[in-house]
């Protein structure tokens, strides 16, 4: 594992330790990599979403106008893609 130092602002210090405090974490260093990790597969569902997105603008214009809305075009793909394990 590497070793890092930060600096970090009072109030997010503050909230680290109360964090670790409540037992909720051991240390400041598995509250820092949880949220890292949390991050970084929000990032991965946001790419995941952009590419769909990307394609679909790509068909729109190859394909022509669909009448669904964004809501329901994102719901649809998001719908199939839990049901293929992708999402």
């Amino acid at each position: 594992m590497a070793r890092q130092s930060i600096s970090l602002t009072r109030p997010n210090d503050e909230w680290l330790k109360a964090q670790v405090q409540s037992e909720e974490y051991a240390s400041k260093s598995e509250l820092v990599n949880d949220l890292i990790r949390q991050a970084r597969e929000q990032q991965r569902e946001v790419d995941w979403i952009r590419a769909k997105l990307v394609r679909a603008e790509e068909n729109l214009q190859t394909k022509g106008y669909v009448e669904k809305s964004a809501d329901n075009i994102l719901a649809d793909i998001k719908k199939r893609a839990s049901a293929n394990g992708e999402l």
